[in-house]
């Protein structure tokens, strides 16, 4: 396997590691946003959020919360994204699960946001129903 995240998990590539347990690994990003941007990702190899382990992604939470808190303690920042994404077409630039914890600053210039443009609430309202029939097929 080609993961840099796994490498890095397994001491091959070198990190700035702030906080490790049995299922998850935070470690600074080497591109950061800002100041304090870290990553929290799960040991166990998984591309996306689709193949995580549930109980892999819960221990992720807990730690993103954990190095959160910590953040907040160490920099005050302003506020906090906590970005994750899937796949190609959502700018996931390393196929293995992992969660940025992204602290911001007022007038920081870093964006993030993007226009609000109400939706067609039929269309809203197909797509709930969509998602509710996948919940109950797999319930």
């Amino acid at each position: 396997m080609d993961c840099v995240f796994c490498k890095i998990r397994d001491g091959q590539i070198p990190s700035t590691r702030i906080y490790e347990d049995e299922r998850t690994l935070a470690f600074m990003d080497i591109n950061p946003l800002s100041e304090g941007h870290c990553l929290v990702v799960t040991r166990a190899h998984a591309a996306t959020l689709f193949e995580a382990d549930e109980a892999d992604l819960q221990a992720a939470m807990a730690t993103a919360k954990r190095v959160a808190l910590a953040l907040r303690r160490a920099l005050a920042p302003d506020g906090l994204n906590m970005l994750q994404a899937n796949g190609a077409a959502a700018f996931q630039s390393v196929p293995h699960f992992h969660l940025h914890l992204i602290p911001r600053w007022n007038g920081d210039g870093k964006g993030f946001d993007w226009p609000l443009v109400p939706g067609d609430r039929a269309r809203i309202q197909v797509s709930a129903d969509k998602i509710r029939a996948g919940l109950a097929a797999h319930a």
